[in-house]
């Protein structure tokens, strides 16, 4: 009953958020857009809860059972990522004008290849978002519907639902505000939720702070195993190449950093967000560590999945009731912020890209619903094959389903050739069952696992079959002048 009265009164602030910052008469204009009058400021804190979402509040502490802190070498690259995306990415984006970021393929290459990018930003974002608010769903059917006898299909569609009616009207316009409301409330529940549990512990701050360096997951850097899909290099690079993709090849992530008033405000924001990812998981890892020495000290058993490490003490009132709603503000926080984008920017692509027609309000209201009912599957089919661990998921299907617009991206950026615009989405389909192919036979015959640099090779044999297919069309157009 506390979790679901917690829901009901955040639910209730955020409405009232949404409603103060959405005018009575929205246009595509500022659903798409927000007119470009967004306070980089605000973009840049919102962006943090944004970019954390629900898989980060729950998965990321329990990541310390299995892989200590290494976790903060990928962050540390996605400073660099940043960076990239701020001065190399965003200039380009500004100068054009764009919308819709996929515009740039079709500027470059042509319509076929513009399409195919749009195409693999939308299965990327469904199938990479529905995984990241697969976990609130999850957590709240576990510990609070299953009691009440709510099936899972139903928790789904009423939190999507809840998505789609607050953002239906203003769109991106409506979510710099509310997003920033969801990361004050998710830091502030991620602080408490860290008091809590130092105090259960009996320790001082100080204390705390001393018991997380001497404890043995506070390792950070592996530099000494190569083979280990936590070595350094392959999770420093590992985390550039994941912020330049799913941060600056992303329609979602990018839209919001659009509507900033100029590009200065807009580079600062992206680096603003970008220096704050490394304090930020530090505080979840650290959260992780106290929650293990927490579950000795009472001699519990440390549960299979570290997904359920923050679950098993903060949804189950053991650290009593105010540690519960607070880790029910900050799980669902969290998870909004970044699935109401995720509808809003899959929205926007699918009328700008898809259907050409960025000023049709009909179109854009029936996309929205039709986006958020595909949405509401996903989430459901993800339940069915789910494996592993949320994180790793979804970096995963990053790696495979990123890694075409990355080549694609980076072909058009570094080389002044052409392709045969015709056999881009062969290219952009091979891509990624070559790289799967390569991954399978590496770990057979080798024991080599790919981590996340699956996304690099991704991303080079894309280049690769673009550069290829450029070679054979410009060969075909000199035998024709020839003749």
């Amino acid at each position: 009953m506390t979790i679901l009265t917690t829901l009901l009164a955040y639910f209730l602030l955020l409405f009232g958020v949404s409603r103060l910052t959405t005018g009575r008469k929205e246009t595509n204009e500022s659903f798409f857009r927000a007119g470009r009058r967004s306070p980089w400021y605000m973009v840049a804190f919102g962006m943090v809860g944004a970019s954390i979402s629900g898989v980060t509040f729950v998965s990321v502490p329990g990541m310390v059972m299995r892989i200590d802190m290494t976790y903060l070498q990928t962050c540390m690259g996605f400073v660099i990522g940043y960076f990239v995306v701020a001065f190399l990415l965003l200039p380009l984006y500004y100068r054009l004008n764009l919308t819709s970021i996929y515009t740039y393929l079709g500027h470059r290459f042509g319509h076929r290849t513009y399409q195919t990018g749009a195409w693999f930003f939308l299965l990327s974002k469904m199938s990479g978002a529905a995984v990241s608010f697969y976990v609130v769903c999850i957590i709240l059917q576990r510990y609070v519907l299953d009691a009440a006898g709510i099936p899972f299909a139903v928790t789904v569609v009423a939190m999507v639902a809840l998505i789609w009616l607050y953002t239906r009207r203003g769109g991106i316009k409506t979510l710099v505000w509310t997003d920033s409301f969801q990361t004050l409330c998710l830091f502030g529940a991620l602080l408490w939720i860290i008091i809590g549990v130092t105090e259960a512990l009996g320790l001082s701050p100080a204390e705390a702070v001393s018991t997380v360096c001497h404890s043995d997951m506070s390792r950070v850097f592996v530099f000494d195993d190569w083979r280990s899909t936590q070595n350094f290099w392959k999770q420093f690079l590992s985390g550039v190449f994941i912020v330049i993709v799913m941060t600056g090849l992303d329609q979602d992530k990018m839209q919001k950093n659009l509507t900033c008033k100029t590009l200065q405000g807009a580079q600062k924001d992206m680096c603003t967000y970008g220096f704050a990812f490394i304090p930020v998981n530090l505080l979840f890892l650290t959260l992780g560590v106290l929650l293990t020495l927490l579950a000795a000290r009472q001699g519990q058993a440390l549960p299979p999945s570290g997904d359920e490490l923050l679950p098993m003490f903060a949804a189950t009132g053991s650290l009593g009731t105010g540690v519960v709603v607070l880790f029910t503000v900050g799980m669902v926080a969290a998870s909004f912020s970044s699935a109401d984008s995720a509808l809003t920017s899959m929205t926007t692509s699918y009328c700008v890209d898809i259907c050409r027609r960025p000023a049709d309000e009909r179109l854009r209201r029936r996309a929205h619903l039709v986006v958020s009912v595909l949405f509401a599957v996903f989430i459901l089919l993800f339940r069915l094959v789910n494996s592993t661990s949320v994180i790793d998921a979804i970096y995963i299907l990053c790696s495979y389903t990123y890694g075409p617009l990355l080549g694609l991206f980076a072909f058009g950026l570094t080389t002044r050739r052409e392709v045969c615009d015709r056999a881009v989405p062969l290219v952009a389909v091979a891509s990624p069952l070559l790289c799967w192919a390569i991954d399978t036979a590496a770990r057979n015959w080798a024991g080599y696992r790919f981590g996340y640099e699956l996304l690099m090779l991704n991303g080079m044999l894309t280049f690769l079959g673009l550069w290829l297919t450029g070679i054979r069309k410009k060969q075909k157009e000199t035998k024709n002048e020839k003749e």
